[in-house]
């Protein structure tokens, strides 16, 4: 502990001086491997737990004196330890918020006291005693454990033994921390300056005067470069810093950064006077440049947003732009000019697309009268550090659309960092992971449709209004789904130029640009490249266009693209959630002719279309909360009646990725949409059927929806679904739903009426996992039911359940020992499982990692226990699992923990098996957990301190332990079920005088008299019990007292 508080901690004050301990991660892990084994000193190490210290350790606590309980004198400003010393001197005194400790068990009480303030307690000790170990051991000039241990060992009495080997175990707590720390600084983000000077470099390139900048400048406080790359001086270096940086934000004063090996922080600044920078650290340390400026600076923050649009495109590209810069320089204007016309005139189509494809090819001798031209200026070189915009300006008769370009040179891995950075994290999993970028090389063998396409996005660039219409068209008319022509499109940069187009006013050339982008954004790469370029904005604000075609089709791309977490952010802050609801309400104004029939067939497409871009924005939570509260639901619930299955799908899509949520799900039933989506269960439509499928399994974890879905009758056409098993998707549904819906009794009842329970069982074998999880859960809460037990056995069923304990599907071992412990209630059952080994392996589950397998594991053993043939002698078969179970009650699950006490209350039944237990400690582990205010956690706590007792000196250990006090603020709880286990395991420990003595300290007397007017039987009894033994000991007291 010396070497890692020296050394590793990270304190305040560079210089000379004490200090406080920093917030950092790093000391955290420290302080809370000080808190484990001060917590567990007491039950691991009892005999030096009572050791004295030499000196006291004393800090200034926040705890108050009504935190300390029994066990302590406490009066209104001091508490003092009932443990002393030989001199008859408290372990531990606590005066004016100063205390003092004596003792290593006082600070494991300590600890426990503390609850959710023993870091802060931890932090307050460690800064109060910087060397806590010469006051612990003492020392006359060298204060190391390693010292203090030679020394000790010398000697050989009780008092010099128990000090050796608390010196022993404050340096294994040295090298632990050592250890724990060195793995956490390998974790941690370091820098190195060459990715340090690429970063500055790239923020100067997009630094400088204008609204649109991402600062006003960043520049360094040194010209010098040292030979390795750093800037810092060289006795600042030894520190880990390689330079400080000085940035003017638009919207914050200057700030002076230092970059190190630990990541970026603020400093002091520069003092006024020497223009010496001030080097401790003012603030908290950042992975990088961007994410400190992000956190610092909104404006820095919205802008480099913005600017990470034009980073994504790699070198072929920017080389091929070139290429095609350089090419269309030398092409004489007058050619083009003619080149277009003469297309434009061809009537006939085949001709067309020839003169397209041969474009610059032929040589053009006619002039072309004068036109609106619409020329793309492309410049790679000179890029200005704006946010993409497209800017018309009319010029000479001439529309000159720009668009900047992207600046070249710059490193690569700079720009994935600073992009990986802005990209913020989510809640939502990202769907569509960054594929490989698929680029066509020159040497492959390509269709003529690469080259082809190629040509009219290049026609595209050059052509007027009517030509770039026809090129659009003549686009269409190839096979976009075939990832040949969709590269083919990105490849020559027609992307860019295709999203241009949504900004021009000519309706027709949108609608032709949003066609050819609605067919290519199925491919993943294309849609990154979309958002990376700025699509997705300018689809946002066409949503707003009067024109329903146009709402449809950019509806529908912005659906294709919004399949990754990025896309979805960008719709959200844009403002496209809003405006998506509002196309679901099909009652809105239009601008296009009005035929009755055509209007109602537009409406609903736009409804769908706005549906279906909703349906992939709300994989987000954020979003879903978007579309909440801009008023989806009632939207929703009204589409939802209508008879278009097209529309339905992405509706009820929409609503079931939204319920997962339970604000929807309360929505849900407040809009009554459960006796739609029933409505819907039979419909013809596979898709349908699945998605109204999982929408009731994920609202049916309510109960009252539950009862919804029986009420409206959608029982009877889930089980009948069940039986067509070809759409593993709609089968995996379909059997959530059921297995939700089981959850109620009598759903169950109905189930049985369908024969579900039959068709349940079949579907064990040859089904995907997905299937086999909702069908193991279903089967797990019907044979709560005996008669449904019955069935699984007589069908056969036992046998593929316990297979399935062999898997390691973390969702299916939880509902498989669920399944499997409720038909161990059966004896005959039972009889099975253990012919299969099913006992065995559910006991192998308690190694499991996953806290929930080894809580339903342990769970499923109390029935196998309680109703083995031997069990006591098949539990002691298994080697080392009374072990292993003692062992599970230092996890820190209450789940885990309530299991287990249940399964040792089993397990204590065998005298046998409770001696085992009882030499594995597992008296002192109970007595541990007594001061929890889990009800379930308590109940079966109590049930195992009761089946404990029953051996040995069980009763007296518990009351050393100090486990009765809290037993009896159970009595204090709500549950009758706590009231009666905790009565029973009082009864037991009153036979011991002292647990009397404790109990009536607690005013246990008053609290059981009125448990024994219960009309639960047993606990009358134990509650009497209990009063009787008390009573016992006051009247022998008080005859020993006359005599």
């Amino acid at each position: 502990m010396g070497v890692a508080l020296t050394r590793l901690a990270q304190w305040t004050s560079a210089g000379c001086g004490t200090g406080t301990l920093e917030v950092t991660p790093l000391n955290e892990v420290i302080l809370e491997e000080i808190i484990m084994f001060v917590e567990h000193f007491i039950y691991n190490h009892p005999q030096e737990a009572k050791f004295v210290f030499v000196e006291p350790l004393e800090w200034k606590t926040d705890l108050k004196t009504s935190a300390f309980e029994s066990g302590y004198i406490v009066s209104e400003s001091t508490v003092k330890s009932e443990e002393v010393d030989e001199n008859g001197k408290p372990l531990l005194f606590l005066s004016e918020s100063q205390i003092k400790v004596w003792s290593f068990g006082q600070l494991s009480h300590l600890a426990f006291i503390a609850k959710d303030t023993k870091l802060k307690e931890a932090q307050a000790c460690i800064e109060a005693n910087r060397d806590p170990i010469v006051k612990i051991l003492g020392s006359d000039d060298d204060s190391s454990a390693l010292n203090i241990l030679h020394k000790t060992s010398k000697d050989s009495d009780l008092l010099n033994n128990s000090k050796m080997k608390i010196a022993i175990l404050l340096k294994q707590l040295d090298l632990r921390l050592l250890n724990h720390t060195l793995q956490h600084i390998s974790l941690q983000i370091c820098l190195n300056p060459l990715p340090v000077k690429k970063d500055i470099e790239l923020l100067k390139h997009f630094s400088g005067k204008g609204e649109q900048t991402v600062l006003e400048s960043i520049e360094y406080t040194s010209d010098y470069e040292f030979s390795n790359g750093c800037r810092a001086p060289p006795w600042r270096q030894v520190h880990g810093e390689m330079c400080y940086v000085l940035v003017k934000p638009h919207d914050v004063g200057t700030l002076c950064i230092t970059c190190s090996t630990e990541g970026v922080f603020l400093n002091g600044g520069k003092t006024d006077d020497e223009e010496e920078i001030e080097y401790e650290r003012k603030g908290e340390i950042y992975k990088d440049l961007v994410t400190f400026l992000k956190e610092k600076s909104p404006v820095f923050s919205e802008n480099m947003s913005r600017q990470v649009s034009f980073m994504s495109l790699d070198n072929s590209f920017l080389e091929y732009k070139k290429r095609n810069e350089q090419q269309s320089n030398q092409i004489d204007k007058k050619k083009e000019a003619a080149a277009v016309h003469e297309v434009i005139t061809c009537s006939d189509k085949s001709k067309l697309e020839k003169n397209l494809i041969n474009f610059g090819k032929n040589q053009m001798a006619r002039r072309l009268e004068p036109s609106l031209n619409w020329k793309t200026s492309v410049n790679f070189k000179e890029r200005k550090s704006s946010v993409k915009e497209s800017q018309e300006e009319k010029h000479g008769g001439k529309l000159e659309k720009s668009r900047p370009s992207i600046s070249p040179g710059r490193p690569l891995s700079s720009r994935k960092s600073i992009e990986e950075t802005i990209s913020e994290s989510s809640s939502e999993s990202e769907e569509d992971e960054e594929s490989p970028d698929h680029r066509q090389e020159a040497n492959t063998d390509l269709p003529s449709e690469y080259w082809q396409i190629q040509k009219l996005v290049k026609y595209l660039k050059g052509g007027n209004q009517t030509a770039t219409v026809i090129a659009l068209c003549s686009m269409k008319d190839f096979n976009l789904s075939q990832e040949t022509c969709q590269l083919a499109i990105r490849d020559v940069g027609g992307l860019e130029v295709l999203i241009n187009l949504l900004e021009t006013d000519e309706v027709k050339c949108k609608i032709g640009s949003l066609k050819i982008l609605k067919e290519i954004s199925q491919n993943p790469q294309i849609r990154r490249n979309i958002v990376d370029l700025g699509g997705l904005p300018i689809m946002v604000n066409i949503l707003d266009s009067p024109y329903k075609t146009l709402k449809c089709l950019a509806a529908e791309t912005i659906a294709n693209v919004a399949k990754f977490r990025r896309a979805r952010r960008v719709v959200r802050h844009h403002g496209g959630i809003n405006k998506l609801v509002a196309l679901l309400d099909c009652a809105q104004d239009s601008v296009e002719p009005i035929q009755s029939c055509l209007y109602e067939t537009r409406d609903v497409e736009v409804a769908r279309c706005g549906a279906l871009a909703l349906w992939s924005c709300s994989k987000s939570y954020s979003n879903k909360e978007a579309i909440r509260k801009a008023g989806g639901i009632p939207l929703l619930a009204r589409l939802l009646k209508t008879s278009h299955e097209n529309m339905l799908i992405p509706v009820v899509g929409t609503l079931q990725e939204c319920a997962s949520e339970e604000s929807y799900r309360a929505a849900i039933k407040a809009e009554r949409i459960i006796e739609n989506l029933v409505k819907n269960l039979n419909s013809e439509n596979e898709q349908l059927q699945e998605h109204c499928a999982m929408a009731i399994y994920q609202c049916a974890e309510d109960e009252e929806t539950r009862d919804l879905v029986r009420l409206h009758g959608g029982l009877k056409p889930l089980a009948s679904l069940l039986n067509k098993t070809d759409n593993k998707e709609r089968l995996a549904a379909v059997t959530g739903a059921i297995w939700k819906c089981s959850i109620s009794k009598e759903n169950v009842t109905k189930f049985q009426e369908y024969k579900v329970i039959e068709t349940l069982v079949g579907l064990l074998t040859d089904q995907p996992e997905e299937v086999l999880v909702n069908v193991v859960g279903a089967l797990g809460e019907c044979c709560q039911d005996y008669e449904n037990r019955v069935i699984v056995r007589k069908c056969d069923g036992i046998q593929p359940l316990v297979k399935l304990l062999v898997g390691i599907n973390q969702a299916l071992l939880v509902n498989v020992t669920r399944a499997v412990g409720a038909c161990a209630v059966e004896p005959e059952s039972m009889t099975i499982i253990d012919g299969l080994d099913g006992v065995r392996l559910l006991w192998s589950l308690l190694k499991n990692p996953h806290p929930d397998v080894r809580a339903s594991a342990a769970w499923a053993l109390c029935p196998c226990i309680q109703n083995a043939k031997d069990a006591g002698e098949m539990v002691r078969s298994f080697v080392g699992g009374l072990e292993l179970v003692v062992n599970l009650l230092k996890s820190d699950n209450k789940e885990v923990l309530a299991s287990v006490c249940a399964a040792i209350t089993n397990i204590a039944k065998d005298q046998e098996n409770l001696a085992v237990i009882t030499d594995h400690g597992v008296v002192p582990l109970l007595s541990r957990l007594a001061n929890t205010n889990d009800d379930k956690l308590r109940r079966h706590l109590a049930e195992a301190i009761s089946r404990c007792c029953m051996w040995g000196k069980n009763r007296v250990a518990f009351g050393e332990y100090k486990a009765v006090a809290p037993l009896v603020r159970y009595l204090k709880s709500s549950d009758p079920s706590v009231h009666r286990a905790t009565a029973q395991a009082l009864y037991q420990l009153s036979e011991d005088p002292d647990n009397c003595i404790t109990m009536h300290e607690n005013a246990a007397v008053k609290l059981l008299l009125d448990m024994v007017g219960s009309p639960d039987q047993e606990l009358q009894e134990a509650a009497a019990g209990c009063i009787s033994n008390i009573r016992r000991l006051a009247l022998a007291t008080e005859k020993a007292k006359y005599n």
